[in-house]
């Protein structure tokens, strides 16, 4: 049975004909950067159904772009303008840009000036327009950018943390009152009880790091249960597992299966791609596979789980230790994506998954 369950994060190079033809085809969610309106439209009117959002940053203002239109949801100009104090400063005053990302300069989330800028902007922007709303991006949790907190104001990320509550449920309202969905990218939500359910209010959330940092560094089993606990809840759920690129890597099946067993009735929407590779189309066929509603709760098998549905199962190996693999049995009557049946029993090795089709 088919139905559609891939994310196109794809805020990279700009779209092709053929990339809009194949995501209108197979995905149930594509983000885009905000100027890629031609792509939406083509996308919405092909597929109504299909979510769509814009992307916009929370955390960032990037001095390298001309606009008009922005990734930020304040323009670098237009922080300038507004004064120094819309900057994020170091003790000795300087501002502070990512050491990762170069151009890209940390806003003072915490002024409310700012995140009232922030969210006007970005409904503006949106108002009338056919996008379904906005995947707000760097929600962060830690230091990823080189910040070194303690900043101006002897703030610590846990000020930042909370700074990025109030800026997402003041967007988030904003957004809701004009129908449309606000999705943060909440990172590291296992970390916090609750704040991916706080977060993901407006709308839904993408756990852009599902499983795994890399596609050979993984969470341990009783990290990857804390994350999948955090997970629920209503609206869009977007995911995505980190891999090499490549549509065979292990960690495309891997993160899917775990996204079925653990999510159940609202799996939600799912990726695999390499380190910052949004300028693709990443695909297995099984992302067309419809389970149907799960017939009973996740089971577990030492650190290997297994679900079954009405039109399918799944089941991820989530050990750590290379010797530790899963042996199942298998349910009557599944098939794989190609049509062939599968009976007996299947070994899993660790970091790997799999999704069958019921007859």
């Amino acid at each position: 049975m088919s139905a559609h369950h891939g994310a196109w994060v794809r805020y990279g190079d700009p779209l092709s004909d053929r990339e809009i033809e194949f995501a209108a085809e197979h995905y149930a969610v594509a983000i885009l950067q905000p100027w890629e309106t031609e792509g939406l439209g083509r996308l919405k009117a092909a597929r109504p159904d299909m979510t769509v959002l814009c992307y916009k940053c929370l955390s960032s203002s990037r001095s390298y772009e001309q606009g008009p239109i922005y990734t930020s949801g304040v323009s670098y100009e237009e922080a300038e303008e507004s004064g120094e104090h819309w900057f994020a400063h170091r003790a000795n005053g300087e501002r502070i840009e990512w050491a990762t990302y170069r151009g890209h300069w940390q806003m003072a989330v915490w002024e409310d000036l700012y995140c009232e800028r922030w969210s006007d902007n970005v409904a503006d922007e949106l108002e009338g327009s056919g996008w379904d709303g906005v995947m707000a991006d760097n929600d962060v949790f830690d230091d990823y950018y080189g910040l070194r907190p303690p900043i101006e104001g002897g703030r610590t990320m846990a000020d930042l943390r909370r700074a990025l509550d109030r800026l997402v449920s003041i967007a988030g309202a904003r957004l809701n009152t004009m129908d449309k969905v606000l999705v943060p990218n909440i990172a590291e939500s296992r970390r916090e009880r609750g704040r991916w359910a706080r977060h993901s209010a407006y709308g839904g959330g993408f756990e852009e790091v599902w499983l795994a940092y890399g596609p050979d560094d993984y969470f341990d089993p009783q990290t990857c249960v804390a994350q999948a606990a955090e997970l629920q809840g209503p609206g869009v759920r977007i995911l995505r597992t980190a891999s090499d690129g490549t549509d065979s890597h292990r960690n495309f099946l891997y993160g899917l299966a775990a996204m079925w067993v653990f999510m159940g009735a609202q799996p939600g929407a799912f990726t695999a791609t390499s380190h910052d590779g949004y300028s693709a189309t990443p695909f297995v066929p099984e992302l067309d596979a419809d389970l149907g509603e799960p017939v009973e709760e996740a089971r577990q098998r030492g650190n290997g789980w297994s679900r079954s549905f009405t039109n399918g199962w799944a089941a991820v190996n989530l050990n750590s230790n290379r010797r530790r693999k899963v042996t199942y049995d298998l349910p009557k009557g599944l098939h794989d994506i190609g049509g062939a049946p599968v009976s007996g029993s299947l070994t899993l090795d660790p970091h790997h998954g799999a999704v069958y089709i019921r007859s």
